[in-house]
């Protein structure tokens, strides 16, 4: 498989990164992004852009890929709804039209989170904003998927940009096999959430929305 991976340098996209290149039968990885993730591996290849939302510069290289993995997301602390909408809809949404119309049969999974909302009208901005995002997405690829991680254990070395965030899973680090064991649909690790993915890829999936059950 040929597979994209937008937002690698994230906590979930270094996980999904992961996963990608240690699969056999992933011939290709191609991360988009702002900056390289530094990652070294025979089948990685990064490709940097200046606005995300703007992808004609790698329409090329985005022809003829399996699928896509759209790991991108930013917090919506402090953010006022246009400017959230920019990074959670307008930019999954410019990826997913170009590979509508370059590679339509990609499996395209787009992570949004536990507690989103599927109606898009809900009092949450970040839920409904997401989803929009995942309907838009669902109803324009036919192999579309969502991916609701509920809460998320970093693993092998996968880090949060967010800093207080990283404060969080570093508090949480020593309850996370007690929170498995007590609430296992409700947590799950970053390699199981690549390891689930590259596994919708390969497979697809009876469901579209994938929880935790699915994501672990």
């Amino acid at each position: 498989m040929r597979v994209v991976v937008f937002g690698a340098t994230g906590m979930v996209g270094q996980g999904v990164l992961r996963e990608c290149l240690l699969a056999d039968d992933v011939r290709e990885v191609l991360t988009v992004g702002r900056r390289p993730t530094g990652a070294r591996d025979p089948k990685l290849r990064e490709l940097t852009v200046a606005d995300v939302g703007e992808l004609d510069a790698v329409r090329a290289e985005l022809t003829d890929v399996d699928a896509c993995f759209y790991c991108l997301g930013v917090s919506s602390l402090g953010l006022d709804e246009a400017a959230y909408t920019r990074v959670s809809y307008d930019y999954p949404m410019a990826a997913a039209r170009l590979f509508a119309q370059v590679s339509p049969q990609v499996t395209f999974v787009y992570v949004s989170g536990q507690g989103t909302d599927s109606s898009g009208q809900g009092r949450v901005m970040w839920a409904r904003v997401k989803g929009r995002a995942e309907n838009a997405i669902m109803d324009l690829l036919p192999n579309g998927y969502a991916a609701r991680p509920g809460f998320i254990q970093p693993t092998y070395g996968a880090v949060s940009k967010t800093r207080w965030y990283r404060f969080g899973y570093a508090v949480t680090r020593p309850l996370f096999p007690v929170l498995r064991r007590l609430l296992p649909n409700q947590v799950t690790t970053t390699d199981g959430i690549g390891r689930a993915m590259v596994r919708v890829a390969r497979e697809g999936s009876p469901v579209r929305v994938l929880g935790n059950r699915e994501l672990r």
